[in-house]
Parts: structure tokens; sequence; C-alpha cells
């Protein structure tokens, strides 16, 4: 059988290649209008950024394509600043596990941890629409307020705009967060290489499919809940069991699939990870057959992936078990010299397939 699958494979990998050349040589908007794909974190996302805003605001700091930036303080063996924002528009506002005000604490406490950052502040930002029930706001600053004092990092400023009826949906939040990041702490695609264990810390696609299956009230008998959560204790955690891991991601919009494909172009290596090894809950499974979605492209907001060396792989995948967040760890696979920039997954019945990012956007506003 993986006789027979194998030419498959090399098929799919040469009309990948030639495909993705093509777009990466021209880089150029061909959209006259935007689409919810643009928002995605997908294909889309990737050509908006990459063709539109890169070569618009390009310097050092941006370039880096990173979830936070780094800033230079005050010379060596001086803290870096990490710098980062983002802005939530989910709907529904309130799903199974978590709502807009736990997401936009979480959301951004994570891209400045995926940096290595300690988080030191929060800036938050409210537009809300004429006619917004009171109560609905009070319960979303009451959960915004609760998640910053769970995670130890305050709001230290803001701002509230307020627009008229129909030209919002309710609410929607920009937040931004500023973190340190020690002189020793260098956490970046350049520093993978060939043979370094892919970890992720637990199961993938619950949040994007709970956001769903709250926003379409579709009867399917499955506890599905958003796994949002701040993840800055579990890196702490993982750096300190393994100080030479190479780089930290969150898989939220495009979910691993889009991950692992970013990490696999930004090095020019190429990953192979086990499709038996990835952690998916049942219930997750089963809707995503039952609504014909793939768990491994589906957002996450309690998650990460690590790349980590061989020989602390073990010891960080203990450290991580051994916290709540991290307990359903696994190493699902690893950093490959072929094929170069593509992610391959092998299957349980002995075959092989290309793991590609998301294209279209099968769960819009889903942060």
């Amino acid at each position: 059988m993986t006789s027979r699958l194998e030419p498959t494979l090399s098929a799919q990998l040469d009309r990948i290649d030639r495909a993705q050349a093509a777009r990466e040589s021209r880089a150029v908007l061909r959209d006259a209008h935007i689409t919810l794909s643009h928002g995605s974190g997908g294909k889309a996302t990737h050509t908006l950024i990459d063709a539109l805003f890169l070569p618009a605001f390009a310097n050092p700091a941006l370039d880096g394509f990173a979830d936070s930036a780094l800033l230079s303080s005050n010379g060596p063996g001086s803290p870096r600043l990490a710098f980062t924002t983002d802005s939530y528009v989910v709907s529904p506002l309130f799903f199974p596990g978590g709502d807009i005000g736990t997401l936009a604490i979480n959301g951004t406490i994570n891209d400045l941890a995926m940096s290595g950052a300690r988080p030191i502040g929060l800036s938050l930002g409210l537009i809300l629409e004429e006619g917004l029930e009171m109560d609905v706001l009070r319960r979303v600053v009451d959960s915004l307020a609760a998640a910053s004092a769970s995670a130890g990092v305050p709001v230290v400023t803001g701002d509230t705009k307020v627009v008229q009826r129909g030209k919002a949906d309710r609410l929607f939040i920009n937040t931004s967060g500023v973190g340190l990041v020690g002189d020793d702490c260098d956490l970046a695609p350049r520093r993978i290489q060939t043979g370094d264990a892919v970890i992720v810390s637990g199961d993938m696609g619950d949040h994007g499919l709970a956001v769903m299956l709250a926003r379409e009230a579709l009867e399917l008998e499955a506890d599905i809940r958003s796994d949002s959560a701040p993840l800055h204790r579990l890196v702490a955690i993982i750096l300190a069991a393994a100080p030479a891991t190479r780089l930290l991601k969150d898989p939220t919009r495009g979910g691993l699939a889009t991950t692992l494909n970013e990490i696999a172009r930004q090095t020019n290596l190429g990953i192979t990870i086990d499709e038996e090894r990835v952690p998916v809950k049942r219930e997750v499974r089963g809707a995503c057959e039952i609504l014909g979605l793939d768990p491994l492209q589906i957002a996450n907001e309690g998650k990460l992936v690590a790349i980590v060396p061989p020989d602390q792989a073990d010891r960080a995948l203990t450290a991580m078990r051994a916290d709540p967040l991290g307990a359903g760890s696994m190493i699902i696979g690893e950093i490959t010299s072929e094929p170069p920039r593509m992610v391959v997954l092998r299957t349980p019945i002995g075959g092989s397939r290309v793991l590609d990012m998301l294209v279209g956007d099968a769960l819009p506003r889903i942060c």
C-alpha cells in the first residue's frame, strides 16, 4: 500500500511546489475586494500581508513576522521589549469555555509568551455599537477583569468608542501588550535544525469548533469547549526544562496545519508529523467528520507548538505534562531536510499526504 501512495505524495509535492513558487515570485494581490478569507489566517491572509502590508511597512522589527515585535532597550544584558497587538471580532460574543473578553486577554498574553516574554501590561480598546445592552457590556468587562487578574497581567491603559447602530456587530475589542524578554532568550525560525522535535501542548481544534457550534446552534451531542487560556506560565516551564528551545508558536487562525506550514516556509526545511500522534478529542474529530472539516486547520486559543532539540525533547515533554495546560502534550513529529518548505502527514494506513495551510475560511470570525 505504501508503494502505491508514494507516487501520489510525490505528485502532490511537485504540484504544490510549483504553485507556491509561482505565488511567491509574484507576491501580487489579485483580489478586487476583501473577503472573509483574508481574515482566516490561511493563504489569502498571507497573500494580503506579503503583497500589501509588508512592502508598505518593511522594517527590521516587522520583517521577523513573529507574534510579537522585539524592540531593543538599553544595550547588552538589558531585557528587550516585546510588543504585540490584536483585535477580536468573534461571533457570538459568548461561547462554551469563554467569551470575547477572555479571548482578548489570553490571546494577547499568548502572543507575548511565544517570544519568551514575561507580560507586564495590556491596553484595552472597546468599539461599542449603539444599542448594545449594558448587561452584556458589564458581563464582558467582568470577564476581561477576571482573565487579567487570573493571568497576573494588568490592563494599564485603554480607550472606548461608540459607533452608530448598524455600524458594528455589537462589540469589538482591540488589545495590545508589552512584555520583557531576557537577553539570553532567542526564539526564532533561523535556529531550527533538522532532527528537532515538534511538540504540541494538547488537543487540537477545540476553540474554533466550540465557536462554530455556538454560532450555528447545531444540535450535535458533543461537549466541546474553547481551550482559551494564558500560556505564559507554561512557556516559562518549557524554557526552564529545555533552554535550547528553538521556537514557540500558538496555532490560532488556520490551526496547526497553517502554523507548521509557516514554520516550514520560514526555515526552508520540511516537517513530518504522525497523524496518530496529534491529539484531537473524540468529540471534535467526530464533529469535524460530520461537518467536513479538518481539525488540524481549526483554531486553538490555549495550545502551543514547541520546536525543541532532540536531546531536550523528553525533558520538555515531561515538564509540560506536569502542568494542567500541558497535560495532553505530545511529540508529534520532527524537522526534516526534505521536502523543503512543506509539511507531510504520515497516515495510520502507512501512507503520506501533504498537509497544506488553510485555503478559504471554513470558520470566519472565530477570534
